[in-house]
């Protein structure tokens, strides 16, 4: 080789560690460090490497449940996911369930505690689920490449080639298992993207319809003008939406709407689509008109009306349904057809607020194609997709953080048995 030319190739691979290195083995190669990932690395045996984008493994775990991570639900079934086939997360769940969680958790000494409804969080900080996920992946040998992106991701004779620039320096690695661990689309300002989307519909894979899921609604110009008087007012609400109710507090925003009950019934919610809210669903409104009645007549109906909801609430509702006179004034019939409008106030959002605030993303990576036993493709042997990538979405409350954990361990054990 000329001189000239060999002085180049020496400068070249000096730039490029990857024409001077070989290629990186492993048995597994997980993509996504986060909540599912990092659990799949901690049962996937000997060989395991797992690659992120960020500075730090587990960011969305970090920032989930205010900073103290709700890690599971004590009510965990399958029923509480949405995804094309219902009964695919049957077999994961039923295998490493909430208990499971909890017996690690306690294990590594972390104090939780119920919040309501089953959910639970731990009583210090999420960044100890984090490092509970990190002490397993150590004590299990998995390795953990931070700011490190996936490029070109090709297969042949049963192997993963996959490229890598960490660092801005390419490297190559080789695997036998490729897990696809990298999430939705929801909160991009983190580096959501649905790469795992792009990647299984590469290898054959169908991707169901994306939506944000979890998500607070929003009301066009006209609505929110409406309700500007509202934003900060929360109330117990039941809200019901194609065949779906949540009893939970709803909260008026700037926006339009989120609070618990608002956030559950986004996943059920369409364009278009009005909600049915029923205002204190605890409470049997028209018996208790009707007490208020034979106790206190002479009180104007208005203010029994904010005896009953919050203030800023009970004034915008006096005036939109013109509520006047005393109550010693009402016969049945018209406290029977204030409770109707209390209890069936219709509803119209307009959108969402995407995927910017959603806290996860419904739809994902088609089930059809997926051993729900062991998360392994049935288009390509030795590729799994866990966790939120997959068309799996779990209702507010914990929920999904559970299923990450189940999705990962199923891959992890099947992995390790290979």
């Amino acid at each position: 080789m000329p001189c000239a030319a060999l002085a180049r190739r020496r400068a070249t691979a000096r730039r490029d560690p990857s024409m001077t290195s070989p290629p990186k083995q492993v048995k597994t190669l997980i993509l996504g460090a986060g909540a599912a990932g990092m659990m799949c690395a901690a049962h996937a045996g000997p060989g395991t490497l797992v690659i992120d984008h960020a500075k730090a493994p587990g960011e969305k775990i970090r920032i989930s449940g205010g900073g103290r991570c709700n890690f599971t639900n004590l009510h965990t079934e399958a029923e509480n996911f949405l995804g094309e086939n219902p009964h695919f997360p049957k077999s994961a769940l039923s295998r490493y369930t909430q208990w499971d969680f909890i017996d690690l958790v306690d294990r590594h000494g972390i104090a939780w505690h119920e919040k309501t409804l089953g959910q639970l969080f731990c009583d210090r900080s999420a960044k100890d689920i984090i490092a509970l996920l990190r002490d397993e992946m150590d004590r299990a040998g998995a390795d953990l490449w931070l700011e490190a992106e996936p490029g070109e991701i090709t297969h042949a004779d049963g192997l993963f080639r996959v490229e890598i620039t960490q660092g801005g320096t390419p490297r190559t690695v080789i695997a036998e298992a490729l897990v696809l661990a990298t999430g939705g689309k929801s909160i991009p300002k983190m580096g959501a993207t649905g790469l795992a989307y792009r990647i299984a519909a590469h290898f054959g894979h169908r991707v169901t319809e994306t939506r944000p899921a979890l998500v607070p609604l929003t009301f066009d110009e006209t609505r929110k003008a409406a309700f500007a008087d509202l934003p900060g007012t929360a109330v117990d609400t039941r809200i019901t939406c194609n065949g779906a109710s949540f009893d939970e507090a709803m909260l008026f925003t700037h926006r339009g709407l989120s609070g618990p009950a608002v956030l559950q019934i986004s996943s059920y919610w369409r364009e278009g689509d009005s909600l049915s809210v029923c205002l204190r669903p605890n409470l049997d409104l028209f018996a208790h008109l009707r007490a208020r009645r034979a106790e206190a007549g002479g009180k104007a109906l208005s203010t029994v009306v904010s005896e009953i909801l919050p203030r800023k609430l009970a004034l915008h509702l006096s005036a939109k349904l013109g509520v006047s006179g005393n109550l010693a004034d009402q016969s049945d019939a018209a406290l029977r057809a204030l409770t109707d409008q209390l209890t069936r106030w219709e509803l119209t959002p307009t959108s969402s607020e995407g995927y910017r605030t959603a806290e996860v993303t419904l739809g994902g990576v088609a089930t059809d194609r997926i051993s729900s036993r062991t998360m392994e493709s049935a288009h390509l042997p030795g590729l799994y997709i866990i966790g939120e990538a997959l068309d799996v979405t779990g209702w507010l409350g914990g929920y999904n953080f559970q299923w990450a954990w189940s999705s990962g361990v199923a891959a992890g054990r099947a992995i390790a048995a290979r």
